[in-house]
């Protein structure tokens, strides 16, 4: 009988962005949350992460209206700006796979919500909300929060929408650190739903 030789360690697994990969197929990965959670922002470096086409939907409805979204809701009213998002984004996600980032009440309709779970993963990011002010105050043209009391009307925002958004596949918490650690913990949070990988500092709940 010949002895075997010892085995040395195991040779390391594939690269996270290899498994996400894989285990996404076709599927695109769909960034949903309230202004300023930095869906736009986590949404380019991760799809640059993971090598797929990013797209925001409030750019692509704003090229596809020829108008900016602030005029579209002045023109045309709320729910006729809701009816080209839900247009947009279904297009979209045929268009997969790509990193989708959409508008925070895109993911309030359900036949979107139905559309992205046929063709897609969905993540939540969460921002408590002096994070979310204090992101939002430096950039204007927020139509929901032209009013009196911005930060309440965002409070109610979040009483309003968060019991639909805890709905999706994945929740990260976005937080005040680097931009390129929260795409960390997307990923990881992404690969312990996709793959059932466990992590140690994962930011999923």
């Amino acid at each position: 009988m010949t002895e075997a030789e010892p085995q040395g360690p195991p040779p390391p697994g594939d690269p996270i962005e290899l498994r996400l990969r894989r285990a996404l197929g076709d599927r695109s990965i769909v960034l949903v949350g309230l202004m300023g959670a930095g869906k736009s922002t986590v949404g380019r470096r991760l799809a640059s992460r993971l090598g797929l086409m990013f797209r925001d939907a409030d750019l692509e409805i704003e090229t596809a209206a020829k108008l900016t979204i602030p005029d579209i809701f002045a023109i045309y009213g709320e729910p006729s700006f809701r009816d080209g998002e839900e247009r947009v984004i279904a297009r979209l996600m045929r268009e997969g796979p790509l990193v989708l980032a959409t508008g925070g009440g895109a993911f309030m309709r359900a036949t979107t919500r139905e559309r992205i779970a046929e063709r897609g993963v969905s993540v939540w990011l969460k921002a408590e909300l002096d994070v979310l002010m204090r992101r939002v105050r430096k950039r204007g043209g927020r139509p929901l929060l032209q009013t009196e009391d911005p930060e309440e009307t965002l409070r109610g925002l979040m009483e309003l929408r968060h019991p639909v958004y805890a709905t999706a596949d994945v929740v990260v918490v976005s937080r005040d650190v680097a931009h390129d650690r929260v795409v960390q913990d997307v990923m990881e949070a992404l690969d312990a739903h996709l793959n059932g990988s466990l992590h140690e500092g994962i930011a999923a709940q």
